[in-house]
């Protein structure tokens, strides 16, 4: 088991997952309630990821953040270091390749509740926030939820886009995804199977805990 490999998959998907609530409430609030021009575009734009190839989006990212353009250089400026092959730039690309797997679970759940839901807050006098803390985002949660779990999962198992950005330097940018298929290159079977059962279990695990969650959660709302 590559334990240093699968600890930075863990701080990966935990630093995405943090990120990327408040950015999926946001816009999913957004997308749920607000009709604008240019809206399906927008929302096609943020679903890019999902079927986009990996190194496709990989590749495009490693354009736009590399030392040659414009981000990089600014970052490179202000840090010192390349924002590319390294944990922040590893970040940066996790976050964008989730956006669709944070938004969308979020955006179905606001869009679930009832607009007269939201009337009646008005009627009494709830202010904006009052509203989103004490109803929305309870009757919304399965949505969040399955948003924390889709971009933990999928932070954890990525390989394309990670490879193109991060590399495969230990440490730093070498995630799980990337060392199984290391071991894998290295004909060590029994390696690659054990850290693919490890990867397995926490997603099986954290996919289970939010089945069990919604299903706790549903008999109080309808109850």
């Amino acid at each position: 088991m590559d334990w240093p490999a699968l600890k930075l998959s863990l701080e990966l998907a935990a630093w995405t997952v943090l990120i990327l609530l408040p950015v999926g409430i946001a816009a999913g609030r957004v997308l749920a309630y607000r009709q604008f021009g240019g809206k399906a575009w927008v929302e096609a734009l943020l679903a890019l990821p999902l079927v986009l190839p990996p190194t496709v989006l990989g590749y495009y990212l490693l354009v736009v953040m590399g030392g040659a353009s414009p981000v990089g250089q600014f970052y490179e400026s202000l840090t010192g270091r390349p924002l590319v092959f390294n944990f922040e730039g590893l970040l940066v690309a996790s976050v964008i390749f989730n956006l669709p797997f944070a938004i969308q679970p979020v955006q179905r759940g606001f869009e679930a509740i009832a607009p007269e839901v939201r009337d009646a807050a008005a009627c009494c006098g709830l202010s904006f926030w009052r509203t989103l803390w004490r109803i929305e985002l309870p009757l919304a949660w399965p949505g969040l939820l399955s948003a924390m779990v889709l971009t933990f999962a999928h932070t954890l198992g990525e390989f394309g886009v990670v490879l193109m950005v991060g590399g495969s330097i230990p440490g730093e940018t070498k995630t799980i995804a990337i060392a199984i298929y290391d071991r894998v290159q290295a004909f060590d079977n029994a390696g690659a199977g054990v850290m693919s059962a490890a990867l397995l279990l926490i997603s099986l695990l954290a996919i289970g805990a939010a089945y069990y969650t919604s299903a706790r959660l549903r008999p109080r709302r309808h109850g």
